[in-house]
């Protein structure tokens, strides 16, 4: 009786699941791997080589790689704090940095390109201070800073949630046995939250890999992504089975990124809170 109670209580999400993730991959399968005329081919995935196709998946991949190493680089320190801090007000730190999170991605990437375009508010309280003005907007710059604003948090939270797991004995036996503070870190802290750091970097590579709307907001459509170049072949030239052939070679990084996190986090430390 309790069985066939989980399994009425799971149907909505089968459902679900087979509407808005099966059915649609299908979808893009069917129009990658065929022509316009239902036969089957690799053209539309092969397209990836071209010129104009391979170097938007190059500059993608770059922005991805360079956004994914600095949101580690300030997401650990960060992580760290919050993993150390005993007060009450723990709970509310980390309420008003995942607060941004629950903002619209658009209108968090409009509200930046107000304040980055030339005439935006830095710019604005740069000239009243006298000093040189940024010209970022419409740049690669832009582009990273966008993504590192709006991936930053998905960084911060597994490395966090593994952090708080490492027992404190650890810590103190290491430190029992003549180890300093930087050879704690790399010797017992920086192994045991690999899981949450191999989760984090999936969580914002993969993002920041297929995103549109950043580099179309601040990177003004000059700076063409292949997620843009996927974008515009379904909006704009109605090409279906090109933009399901170059969707599919993304879904490939996606394969890779989800294998080397299952690889480095069998036991799911490293999930978000």
């Amino acid at each position: 009786m309790k069985n066939k109670f989980v399994k009425l209580l799971s149907l909505p999400y089968v459902f679900w699941s087979i509407g808005f993730i099966i059915i649609p991959l299908l979808m893009v399968f069917y129009y990658g791997l065929t022509d316009k005329s239902g036969r089957l081919t690799l053209s539309n995935v092969l397209n990836i080589a071209l010129p104009v196709h391979f170097k938007s998946l190059i500059i993608a991949l770059l922005l991805s790689f360079v956004s994914t190493v600095i949101c580690l680089l300030l997401s650990y320190p960060l992580a760290m704090i919050l993993a150390n801090v005993k007060s009450k007000s723990k709970g509310l730190m980390i309420l008003i940095f995942v607060l941004p999170m629950w903002m619209n991605f658009l209108l968090r990437t409009l509200a930046w390109q107000t304040l980055l375009e030339n005439e935006g508010v830095i710019n604005t309280v740069l000239q009243f201070l006298h000093l040189p003005v940024l010209k970022i907007i419409n740049t690669p710059y832009a582009i990273i800073f966008g993504m590192i604003y709006n991936f930053l948090p998905f960084m911060v939270l597994p490395i966090y949630n593994v952090l708080c797991k490492i027992d404190n004995n650890l810590l103190n036996a290491a430190r029992d046995l003549g180890a300093n503070e930087i050879q704690t870190f790399f010797k017992v802290t920086l192994p045991l939250s690999v899981p949450g750091i191999i989760s984090g970097i999936t969580m914002v590579f993969v993002p920041a890999l297929t995103t549109f709307v950043i580099s179309d907001l601040l990177g003004g459509s000059k700076i063409l992504l292949i997620g843009n170049v996927i974008e515009q072949e379904f909006t704009l030239n109605s090409n279906w089975h090109l933009g399901s052939g170059l969707s599919i070679v993304l879904m490939i990084f996606i394969i890779i990124s989800m294998i080397t996190t299952a690889i480095f986090d069998k036991d799911g430390e490293g999930s978000a809170l």
